[in-house]
Formats: C-alpha cells, structure tokens, sequence
C-alpha cells in the first residue's frame, strides 16, 4: 500500500503538491489523473524520494522509501523509460539493476520475456525505439517481482499490440493483489485499465473514488428516444411530469428517468420507439468537466469554453470535489503550451 498524508512541495513561492492525502491499495489498478501542470510528476517523485517534500510524509507498506532494503523488491516504478544507460544492451541494463538488489540475474531473463524482448536482449538500448525502451523501462519496473507498481504513461509510444498487453498486464497484477499505480493522459485507454481514480488539480486532490462514480458525479447521463409519434409521446412525457428535450433528428433527450421506465410507459400507451438508449458520458468529458477550473495550460477551438467542451461548464466548488482536499497552487510540469491567461 502506498499512503500519501499532508504532502506538500513548494518551488520558492510555487506550490507543485498541495497538502495531499490518499491512500493507493492493493488489488485494483489506481489511476492518477490531473492536467498538465497538475503536480503529477512531482507526487510520483516524492513517493520514490527523487524529490524531498516540503512537508507531509509517503509510506511505502509503512516505511519510507529511503528506508527500503532492496527497495526493487517492495516497488518497481517507470517513471522514465530514457533513464536506461544507452551504451549498454538491455540486458545489461537489468543485470545492473538486478545485481546491485539482489535479484537473480535469472530474473533479467525472465522479465526480458515477458516484455517481448529476448530478440534483442543483446542490443544496445540506445538504439531501441520509443516504444522498445518503454518495453525495457516495464521490465526494470518489474524485476524485482515487486508487491507494489507505479507506471507514468506506461502505453507511450507502444503500437496497440503492445497497448492491449500492458493494459491485461497491469489487470493481472492487481488481480493478483498487488498494488498498481498509473498514471496517464490517454482517457480512453485509462477508462477500460483504472478502477479507481486518484484527481488532482493545481497539486490538491479533486477526487478519490471509484471509476463509475467518478464518471456518474461529475458528467450528464440521460435517455436518447425517437419515435414517429412524437408529438403524442411528448404529450404522454408532460402528462407523467417528464421533460423531454429536442436533441435533432428527431430524438428527444430525457434526464433522471431510466430506459426501462421510459420503454414501460410508451408501451402502456401503445407508442412505437425507434430508438431507447441510455447515453452515458466518457471518463474524458467527465475529467474535462472536474477539472475545468484548475487547468493553468489550455489552448481554445472556435466554440468551446475553459473545458474544451460546448456549452457552460459549472465552476469547481471551493476545495475541490466532496470528500477532496482544498487549497490551490501551481504544478511543476512546464509544457510548450501557452500559460493560461498569458
């Protein structure tokens, strides 16, 4: 288990990480979201010690991470995947790793198998493509058959093949009962791995929940309905109190009622439906719409607001999403993107 409480970094004036307490358990893959700029980075460091806090402490199944002995066996992290020696094969790479933990170097072969590898064990790293060195950055991470697993933007640069493992990988572990941590920007791919959900914003927490509910409070779910009776279902809808909404093509859209009751009351009354399907918002509109007002880089398309999204966004109430951390601050990730408000 990984347990973040009161964790705090300042830059100077800044605030990367601002006063964060949660907890990452075993058995599920945690996902940690946040936009750029978020503190994302800066917390992963902080939980392997690369970057000291200003305050608030991070314990590995209970101890700090400097306090580890042979800490590749309590947790393997990619952080990464450039950090490997580029003069040196990806075999060497890992027996390094491996010998200076030590860790059989039976495992370097083993780990070099299940990442795909073995072919060009013997190859200098320097040479491997983006998504090759993240395959050598997986297995770094898995050497030590750790309990616990972090992963920042493990899918980067891997084809779908490669996308498709590493997403049942991390699936497997957790089901194992390990403890896996990943973070990313890809929604789609989060949305079918992560089953809970770690937001941050500005370096605060935004949320703490799981997947489902985190897309449920945070996004519009209603009933698409099409029939060509449509003025006597509308008049069926206002006569039970129901509000129905023109969405076009002659669809009606309906909140706050379910498909089942919707296709239950127009067969009572004998009304034809071409269409009865419930609409349910993507993990990405649902982050979108959180974290809309602690994005600090974001750049705007013709029609869309702060979110990226049509239409009105409602403001982020004041310290965040219930049950989450308050306060505000800066996030350390500078991107070639414009600086919001500049």
């Amino acid at each position: 288990m990984i347990e973040l409480e009161g964790l705090t970094k300042r830059f100077g004036a800044k605030i990367a990480v601002d006063d964060l307490s949660f907890q990452v358990r075993p058995g599920v893959v945690t996902g940690f979201l946040g936009p750029n700029g978020a503190g994302k980075s800066t917390t992963m460091r902080m939980m392997l010690d690369l970057d000291n806090p200003t305050s608030g402490t991070v314990r590995i199944d209970g101890k700090h991470y400097r306090d580890l002995d042979e800490p590749l066996k309590y947790i393997g992290a990619l952080l990464d995947a450039k950090a490997m020696h580029g003069g040196r094969s990806a075999y060497n790479n890992l027996l390094c790793l491996a010998q200076s933990n030590r860790i059989p170097a039976s495992r370097v072969d083993e780990v070099l198998d299940t990442v795909g590898l073995t072919a060009v064990a013997r190859k200098k790293s320097k040479g491997f493509s983006l998504g090759m060195g993240q395959r050598l950055g997986i297995a770094s991470a898995l050497l030590g058959d750790p309990e616990i697993l972090m992963f920042d933007e493990p899918v980067n640069g891997l084809d779908p093949e490669g996308i498709h493992w590493i997403r049942n990988l991390m699936k497997g572990l957790a089901a194992e009962g390990r403890t896996i941590f990943v973070s990313s920007h890809l929604m789609s791919e989060m949305a079918l791995t992560a089953d809970h959900l770690i937001v941050i914003g500005q370096g605060r927490l935004l949320a703490d929940t799981s997947m489902a509910d985190f897309i449920r409070q945070n996004s519009r779910s209603y009933v698409r309905v099409r029939s060509p009776q449509q003025e006597r279902l509308r008049d069926v809808l206002a006569g039970n109190g129901i509000a129905a909404v023109s969405a076009g093509s002659g669809a009606l859209e309906i909140d706050a009622v379910s498909a089942e009751d919707l296709g239950e009351l127009a067969a009572k009354h004998q009304i034809v439906l071409h269409e009865l399907s419930p609409q349910r918002a993507s993990l990405e509109e649902a982050f979108m719409r959180m974290t809309a007002g602690t994005v600090e880089y974001h750049a705007h398309s013709p029609g869309e607001d702060a979110s990226g999204l049509p239409g009105p966004v409602p403001p982020l109430p004041p310290g965040g999403a219930p049950g989450a951390g308050g306060g505000s601050g800066w996030g350390g990730d500078w991107t070639s993107a414009k600086k919001k408000g500049a």
